[in-house]
């Protein structure tokens, strides 16, 4: 019988893979240059994930607030990637990991499932990894901004597999 191999996520507390990807209005970024300054959230998703087209919107509400930079991992093509945000509202700067590269963050980090939501520090360790949507975790990563991330009026699930 084959085995088939499992991929695990980084731990919280361990040090986040390295990468360099595509910005989707050109360049180059790496995860060093992203947290140089500051921590950051790095959202791995698929345009075609409906957990992701619930999620994206309110990571946009923390980029928003410009306390906590945003950054996300869009396994998708440039073309598909630009029609989501405009159709989501979604402003924080992407990255393309694609299949045409066979998606080296994705494979780096372990993705199995999307969204996958993780913070890292401004040295490079993970202190949050989040799967699927949990909307205690989002509303943690809001509090971390300063910004009340889920409002009154947000009918949102408390979670939902990615």
């Amino acid at each position: 019988m084959a085995s088939q191999r499992q991929r695990h996520l980084p731990a919280t507390g361990s040090a986040a893979p390295d990468f360099r990807l595509e910005r989707l209005e050109g360049g180059q970024t790496s995860l060093a240059e992203i947290v140089a300054r500051r921590p950051a959230i790095l959202v791995f998703f698929k345009i075609t994930c409906p957990v992701c087209q619930m999620t994206l919107p309110f990571l946009e509400r923390i980029h928003a607030s410009g306390a906590l930079p945003v950054f996300g991992i869009s396994q998708n093509d440039a073309e598909d990637t630009r029609e989501f945000l405009q159709e989501f509202g979604v402003t924080f700067p992407m990255l393309l990991d694609g299949e045409e590269d066979n998606f080296p963050a994705s494979n780096g980090y372990g993705i199995s499932s999307v969204p996958t939501t993780f913070l890292v520090e401004g040295e490079g360790t993970l202190s949050r990894v989040i799967e699927g949507w949990q909307k205690a975790e989002i509303e943690s990563l809001g509090a971390l901004a300063g910004v009340a991330v889920i409002r009154p009026s947000d009918n949102v699930p408390a979670w939902k597999a990615g």
